[in-house]
């Protein structure tokens, strides 16, 4: 009689194991019971679609074209802190596009770092962005601007890395560095870079958890951060959309990529701009992306430019001062 019981609970206990590691099926854009198209959209040669935006310079007037990647939680419709006047000062057009699986781009189960550079390089050929372009990638939208940086490097003009995310597993940072720095982070974020590194596989059942960490709780944003999204959180109305597929497709599944075995490792990248160059900004007040591992980064790569901003924490790209050092930087020659 008990092994029947037995044998019902584990079974009853494997369904439930398995329902709450599995994350839904995602809601294809335009596919009957998915969100709707609204957007501009390319199509890859494997048949999934991204979608973008242009800000700017219309891209075939433009002297300078640009391919932004979005960071965490974001999308095409990224807050952009630059006036008209501006862009049409430096002759440049930026390309803002949901990366895979946010907004109203596919998803892609088989996304990699790898990929994301592919992705870019495709999307500036199906909208002849001519054979060399500039890229800027924010926060954690930054490893696909590594990812160019190894396999198209051919195809830049220059890049800039803005905040960018390091991965505490890249196998060039010193164990040490990576601990102490690791260590800065607040628990819960510790265990959720722990569990995607390590255990991706129960990813999704973490984030479900009422434990599952906020920047804002967690008290990753400075005041300065604060203020900056008081500022730009009314012009900010698509914010729904960046999920609208779903979580796992999007959220989830950037930080899986960003935390896992990459197939390169960026502290063995080599100089590839003869004209061009390559720039970090970092915030002296970071929290979310600790200052130390920047440092060691661009010791490592000294051909690198090393941009530090004073008394500014993670979102200092929303200040119309900073965006536009950015940009001139990058656009220097």
């Amino acid at each position: 009689m008990i092994t029947p019981i037995v044998v019902a609970f584990a079974v009853g206990l494997v369904g439930w194991v398995y329902q709450a590691l599995k994350p839904p099926p995602p809601k294809i854009c335009g596919s009957p019971n998915g969100p709707p198209l609204t957007s501009r959209r390319v199509k890859l040669n494997d048949g999934r679609h991204l979608a973008y935006r242009e800000f700017g310079v219309p891209k075939e007037k433009a002297q300078h074209k640009i391919i932004l990647s979005h960071g965490y939680y974001d999308s095409r419709h990224m807050y952009l802190a630059a006036s008209q006047e501006l862009m049409e000062e430096l002759n440049a057009c930026i390309i803002l596009y949901d990366r895979a699986g946010y907004g109203e781009s596919d998803p892609y189960p088989s996304r990699s770092a790898q990929t994301e550079a592919f992705d870019i390089e495709e999307l500036a050929d199906k909208l002849e962005l001519d054979s060399k372009f500039y890229v800027i990638g924010f926060s954690l939208g930054a490893y696909p601007i590594w990812s160019c940086l190894k396999y198209i490097p051919h195809r830049l003009v220059g890049a800039c890395l803005v905040v960018p995310f390091v991965n505490y597993w890249w196998p060039s940072i010193p164990s040490a560095l990576a601990k102490q720095s690791f260590r800065k982070l607040p628990l819960l974020f510790q265990f959720t870079y722990g569990i995607a590194h390590y255990t991706p596989w129960i990813y999704y059942w973490w984030t479900k958890q009422k434990w599952f960490p906020s920047m804002f709780r967690e008290g990753m944003f400075i005041d300065y951060d604060l203020e900056l999204l008081k500022k730009i959180i009314d012009t900010q109305n698509n914010n729904q959309e960046v999920t609208q597929q779903g979580e796992y497709e999007s959220l989830h599944r950037d930080v899986l990529v960003a935390y896992a075995n990459w197939e390169f490792d960026p502290m063995e990248l080599t100089n590839q701009f003869k004209e061009g160059s390559v720039h970090l900004w970092q915030g002296s007040a970071d929290r979310v992306i600790c200052n130390e591992l920047n440092h060691y980064v661009v010791q490592k790569l000294p051909w690198i430019r090393y941009h530090e901003v004073p008394n500014v924490g993670h979102l200092f790209v929303y200040d119309p001062e900073n965006f536009e050092a950015i940009m001139r930087s990058l656009l220097a020659r």
